[in-house]
Parts: structure tokens; C-alpha cells; sequence
């Protein structure tokens, strides 16, 4: 059965979790770039999730949430609901378990992605974009069909293994000095602060989050979870408010937000593409481009960045570097 939400999960719920998920998930690359080295100052090594499975960092999470469940629970299937990678991501899982996966996606996500899950077989559903519409339309297939919920980032199990891409960087490059990962509902950001607390309790943990969609900042700065904030960003990964678990765990690592608005973040996706051969979403970019906007913070340093994904909406990228150039003139 899955693990209540209630209960924070631990680092050997990480470790558990890469045994759990070796034989399916892929041991990405770590890359780096003498042209990023120079402009930003600092040495940096970038974890490659967009060459994931699905393209991202959300599979190691479902994966390890679908092949945790007991036999009984699995054939009941498993629901989500997602903007897009997080779906894709157990609509593959549960292919591979031979499963049903019902995902509640909402109006206006990217076309690519809904393909993406689609081609797994899950069976979507479609709702308002808002939490509540999400969560209800949730609910009322758990209902009608016995579906166990998996949700983006507060399921235990997801956390734990999202936290295995830091666990790979972080074996790779124990020396490192700081860490920046992107924050929306902070399943990555947990799962690499339960890594980094055991394997690194030295290194600096950065989550790196957009201007438009500040809550985690917002939080942080208040000492409360935010849930007001209304989401107008490019990065259509990390518009989700972030979990209670999740800040929870994030407020214990003593991480830090940098936020980055829109147009910071395509001229570092631009970097990527141009100088460092890795194209990513918008959501991924973030972190490179918390890096560029403080220097001071990572002058020297050796820093590892998880590139969160690489399922780019290929139609848009010509009006998003245009983005680039106007703010620019």
C-alpha cells in the first residue's frame, strides 16, 4: 500500500526507492561546459533528466510509487492528476506493470505532453485549470473506479524517488559545494534535500522558482505555506503551489529560494541549447538561469544542477527566444 502523506519520509526511503526503480529508470548523464564554466564563474555539473524516461525527472518518482503498490491494490490501477509530465511519467510506469492509469488533466496544458500520455495508454480526463477542479474530478474517479491516487509530489513514494537523481549527482560529485534544483509542488526539491542531508550536509541547497509564481519564496519568507498566489510564468512545470510535506521537509534542509522571471529563464534556456548542447523546458532552465542572476552566491564554487526535463513545445520556441531579444532592446 502506499505510504500516508502525513508521514515524511526518510533517506532509506531514497535508497529503497533506486533499488526499486534500477531495473526500469535510467542512470542520466552528468554534463558540463567550459563556455557556462566562464560565464557564470563557477564549475558546474549538470544532472541530465530531460534524458529520462518521458523526458524528465517525474518518472523516477512514479515508478517507484506504481511498483511499490501490493498486487491487490495495483489492478485497482492508479490516478493523477498532471499538466503533463508527471501523467506521462505513470501513464508509462503503469504500462510497465500492465495497469490502468487515469490522469485528470487541465485545460490548457501543453499538446505535446497530453500526447505524451496518452501514448502510454492512460486514459485522460479532463477539468478546469484550477486545484480544486483537479482534485475533485481526482476524487470522482477514485471513486468509481477504486484507483489508488498518486499524486505529483506529496505521495511518499514520489519523494523518495525523485530524491534518486540527486542520489546519482550526488554519488558522482560527493564535493559539491551547493545544489540548485527547480521548485513548483517541491517533490524534486524534497526528495534531493532528504539525499543531501545524509550524503552532503554540507552542501547548500538552492530551489530555484519563477518570479510569476513565487509561493515557495512567499513561504519561505513567511514561515507559512502560501496558497494564494496565482501562477503567471512561462514554466508551465512549476505554476503547482507547493505541498505541505514538501515544505516541510524543505524548511528542515534550511534551502533557500531564488526566483527568476521569464525572461532570465529563456536566455538561460537559450545558454543551454547555444553553449551547453542540452535542450530543456522553460521549467528546467530555471536553475541555470538562479545561477547566472546570483554570481556572488556561486562565485568558485563547484555546483550541481538538475536539469528537470526536456519536453519543449517545439512550435513555441521561436516566440519564446524572441522573448529574449525584445527584453534585450
Amino acid at each position: 500500500m502506499m505510504s500516508s502523506n502525513d508521514t515524511l519520509p526518510r533517506f532509506a526511503d531514497v535508497l529503497a526507492a533506486a533499488a526499486r526503480i534500477a531495473a526500469h529508470a535510467r542512470l542520466t548523464p552528468i554534463a558540463s561546459s567550459r563556455s557556462l564554466d566562464a560565464i557564470s564563474g563557477a564549475r558546474l555539473h549538470f544532472k541530465c533528466e530531460q534524458l529520462q524516461r518521458v523526458g524528465a525527472f517525474k518518472f523516477r518518482g512514479a515508478c517507484n510509487a506504481v511498483f511499490a503498490l501490493d498486487a491487490d491494490t495495483a489492478a485497482r490501477g492508479v490516478v493523477t492528476h498532471s499538466s503533463g509530465n508527471h501523467g506521462a511519467a505513470l501513464a508509462l510506469a503503469s504500462q510497465l506493470r500492465g495497469i490502468a492509469c487515469h490522469v485528470v488533466v487541465p485545460e490548457g496544458a501543453v499538446r505535446s505532453k497530453l500526447e505524451a500520455i496518452e501514448a502510454s495508454g492512460a486514459v485522460l480526463h479532463r477539468c478546469a485549470a484550477n486545484l480544486s477542479a483537479r482534485e475533485a474530478a481526482c476524487a470522482q474517479v477514485q471513486a468509481d473506479t477504486g484507483a489508488t491516487l498518486v499524486h505529483p509530489y506529496t505521495t511518499t513514494e514520489v519523494i523518495a524517488g525523485q530524491g534518486t537523481a540527486a542520489l546519482e549527482l550526488l554519488t558522482a560529485h560527493p564535493d559539491l559545494d551547493a545544489l540548485v534544483v527547480p521548485v513548483g509542488g517541491g517533490g524534486l526539491a524534497a526528495g534531493t534535500a532528504l539525499t543531501m542531508q545524509a550524503l552532503a550536509p554540507n552542501c547548500r541547497l538552492f530551489l530555484a522558482e519563477p518570479a510569476g509564481a513565487d509561493d515557495a519564496a512567499q513561504s519561505f519568507a513567511r514561515g507559512v505555506l502560501e496558497h494564494d498566489v496565482i501562477p503567471d510564468t512561462i514554466c508551465d512545470g512549476l505554476r503547482a503551489g507547493m505541498g505541505a510535506i514538501n515544505f516541510e521537509l524543505l524548511r528542515n534542509s534550511n534551502a533557500r529560494v531564488l526566483t527568476v522571471d521569464d525572461a532570465q529563464t529563456i536566455a538561460a534556456m537559450r545558454l543551454l541549447w547555444s553553449r551547453g548542447k542540452q535542450l530543456v523546458e522553460p521549467s528546467s532552465a530555471t536553475v541555470l538561469a538562479a545561477v547566472l542572476a546570483n554570481s556572488a552566491l556561486f562565485e568558485g564554487s563547484k555546483v550541481g544542477l538538475i536539469l528537470s526535463g526536456g519536453n519543449v513545445d517545439l512550435d513555441a520556441l521561436p516566440k519564446l527566444f524572441a522573448l529574449v531579444t525584445a527584453s534585450a532592446a
